[in-house]
């Protein structure tokens, strides 16, 4: 394999750039635009085990150096991601993809991931725990270590692949959160997931977004993404994918020197459509400046 080329959880890929989640539809849409097979892979749009409208607009809101959404898990449903959406994507995309699942109880998310497993397409199992738990009143599984422990070792009783645990930043220890999705036999763990924000029109006083809140990403919340991934990497034995913020070749390479083997774009798709392969494209020359023979030896490198 090339310089640029990584492992993920035993799947070697060409390169880590990976768009995330909600921000990449389900690929074929970014392939009118550029051949999306220069990726190392992407996470398809959050899907969940029943079709999800989603939640009232509007859903955005522009904010310094980022956006707030609450988007709200649109997406038609597993049945027909894996009827309709999936068979539109191997026309043009040839590795395997990222399968990014929610849900709203445990036995949600197992449905779901077992669905997803038996694709030939699917080559990992991303986990959103950011949903709320239908059955613990309403609290994200991912803020409490016990919940998202449950949920890991649910999945992970019904599929063969690689499951890959996504974590919310909105906690105040990550570190035993990604260590008990671990120890419940998680293959990897990405993060961070947006945090929390809100913003106010100040003619009509009242919230931008109808949910009033909604995900903060962009680069604003870049250091705090760097830092959990450094405080996650270091904690863990299990791949880690970072993100948050990332918006630059230079950034993807501080992100794995913080510890992270691949690195998902999120926000930045959606002010430049082109921005993943431009930055694996000007990737190759901040490595020579920056000293780097490839990539896999600076996977948390930070001194």
């Amino acid at each position: 394999m090339g310089r640029l080329s990584v492992n993920l959880c035993g799947i070697e890929l060409d390169n880590p750039i990976i768009p995330a989640s909600g921000t990449f539809g389900f690929g074929y849409e970014y392939a009118e635009l550029y051949d999306i097979n220069c990726l190392g892979t992407f996470s398809f749009k959050g899907t969940t085990k029943e079709p999800r409208f989603g939640n009232p607009t509007p859903r955005i809101a522009e904010c310094t150096s980022g956006m707030i959404n609450a988007v709200g898990l649109q997406n038609p449903g597993v049945e027909k991601v894996i009827s309709q959406e999936l068979p539109k994507l191997k026309k043009c995309f040839h590795k395997p993809v990222m399968a990014n699942v929610s849900g709203f109880s445990v036995e949600d998310y197992a449905y779901t991931c077992e669905k997803l497993d038996r694709e030939a397409q699917v080559g990992w199992l991303e986990v959103n725990v950011s949903c709320p738990n239908v059955h613990g009143g309403g609290m994200s599984f991912g803020t409490d270590p016990k919940a998202a422990a449950e949920v890991t070792k649910a999945v992970k009783a019904v599929t063969t692949k690689p499951v890959i645990v996504k974590l919310s930043p909105n906690v105040t220890d990550i570190v035993s959160i990604a260590k008990a999705c671990e120890d419940a036999g998680a293959d990897g763990i990405s993060l961070i997931n947006t945090m929390l924000g809100m913003r106010i029109d100040l003619r009509s006083r009242k919230p931008i977004i109808a949910n009033k809140m909604g995900g903060f990403s962009g680069p604003a919340i870049f250091p705090v993404a760097v830092r959990m991934v450094y405080q996650v990497a270091n904690a863990v034995k299990i791949p880690v994918v970072g993100m948050g913020g990332v918006s630059s070749a230079e950034d993807v390479i501080e992100m794995m020197l913080a510890g992270a083997a691949a690195v998902e774009i999120g926000a930045a798709n959606l002010v430049d459509p082109y921005i993943c392969r431009d930055i694996i494209e000007k990737l190759p020359s901040v490595m020579d400046s920056c000293g780097i023979n490839n990539l896999k030896e600076i996977i948390g490198g930070v001194r």
